[in-house]
């Protein structure tokens, strides 16, 4: 990718040089069942709020994106609040129901299962504490009411823990905490601030805008703004912290302005080394234990396969299997921020009128038809991610308007 628009000048082997250091794995998360369950999270809380922004050294973005690749904390213990707010239609807490449901049966319908019980972070407001003692040890749990799930990575263990069910779910870590660290989806603060910036070049800004404290420590604000019209994103702000270099808090808010889209930080961390018994765990007596041998195709193993750049999703057939031609032959417009991925379902798009029925309606409900030189079809929209789906069976995805979706599908014609 190419340099960087910054407040101060960057050389093509900065670049190289920083980018190789944002690659190191953040050891200290969650393990690799934990961070592949993320995925189709995680929203994020209120803005970087400046209580007394506290007097700090002048630093240009180059060093502050370096200083965030060069850390490496391995030992902590912490409060996360993440909050989600895509503008998702009200669904009545079904969207999640569903969601959690379609995992826990795939991977063998244990309701301790990461995949199952994580997804419930992609709307809402929730609460995690979060400890890690080095590569092989590592703790989050989700605070509910008069509940609390939790997964706790010890050794070659992996345990998810629901208490409200008296469920566990056991599976084994990777022999490598580095394996797969790159096809990984983000989990914490750091994670989303390395993911964000993977993604800038020659079509981002990238500049310091002052200081903040976080979670009672000091620290600088990163901002990254996509130079291009037509991209959904506003800005990703990202307080890393001033000694350590770790980021402690991400907000991503849209181009359309209002409450963040994502906001992910911690409301309380100390580094330091937590109890050994912070990671110890025995099922309790009779807890239903479901083994990931015995939990079906997708063990613990498997997660974050697929998620690399135009990788096979090895982890979800199903999904392959009804879009046909699907995803084997996408394509990307544009670059970017305003990038637009593009595939062809081999079907048809969305079902309307009696050959949609009942089901047909409520989904069209949710999208608007929109018509153009590539003949007509539905935009389902979020205030991040917009989607156009064609009459002919052609999807159109990305973080971009509705009118840009419209113009890349007329554009195909």
């Amino acid at each position: 990718m190419a340099p960087y628009a910054s407040d101060d000048s960057t050389t093509a082997g900065e670049v190289d040089e920083q980018r190789s250091g944002r690659r190191k794995a953040a050891r200290y998360v969650v393990p690799v069942t934990v961070v592949g369950v993320a995925a189709a999270t995680i929203g994020l809380v209120p803005a970087l709020a400046d209580s007394g922004d506290p007097d700090l050294p002048k630093i240009t973005a180059q060093q502050l994106i370096e200083k965030i690749a060069k850390s490496d904390v391995q030992q902590l213990s912490g409060t996360v609040k993440i909050s989600t707010d895509l503008g998702l239609p009200d669904l009545g807490g079904l969207e999640s129901s569903l969601m959690s449901g379609a995992a826990s049966r795939d991977r063998g319908g244990s309701s301790a299962d990461p995949t199952a019980k994580l997804t419930e972070l992609a709307s809402g407001t929730h609460t995690l504490r979060v400890a890690a003692d080095g590569p092989d040890k590592q703790k989050l749990s989700l605070l509910e009411n008069a509940a609390e799930y939790s997964i706790i990575h010890n050794g070659k263990d992996v345990w998810g823990y629901d208490s409200k069910s008296n469920e566990v779910y056991h599976g084994t870590a990777s022999d490598s905490p580095e394996r797969g660290k790159d096809q990984q989806p983000p989990a914490t603060p750091k994670d989303f601030a390395e993911e964000a910036l993977k993604a800038t070049d020659d079509t981002t800004s990238v500049s310091v805008d002052g200081t903040a404290q976080v979670a009672g420590r000091d620290a600088y604000k990163l901002v990254i703004k996509p130079k291009q019209s037509g991209s959904t994103v506003g800005a990703v702000t990202v307080a890393v912290d001033a000694k350590t270099g770790m980021p402690l808090k991400f907000t991503l808010t849209p181009a359309s302005g209002g409450a963040a889209v994502v906001d992910a930080g911690f409301t309380q961390v100390t580094f330091g080394k937590p109890a050994a018994s912070t990671f110890d765990f025995t099922p309790p007596k009779g807890a239903k234990v479901t083994e990931e041998k015995d939990a079906g195709k997708g063990s613990d193993k498997d997660f974050g396969k697929g998620f690399e750049k135009g990788g096979p999703r090895e982890h979800a057939p199903r999904a392959e299997e009804h879009l046909g031609k699907g995803l084997d032959g996408m394509k990307t417009i544009g670059e970017g921020w305003s990038s637009i991925a593009t595939f062809d379902t081999g079907g048809h798009g969305v079902p309307s009128g009696k050959a949609g029925g009942d089901l047909g309606g409520f989904v069209n409900s949710l999208g608007d038809k929109v018509a153009g030189k590539f003949g007509s079809g539905t935009v389902f929209s979020t205030r991040l991610v917009n989607a156009l789906i064609t009459d002919d069976g052609k999807v159109y995805v990305g973080m971009v308007t509705k009118d840009a979706l419209v113009k890349a599908a007329d554009a195909g014609k």
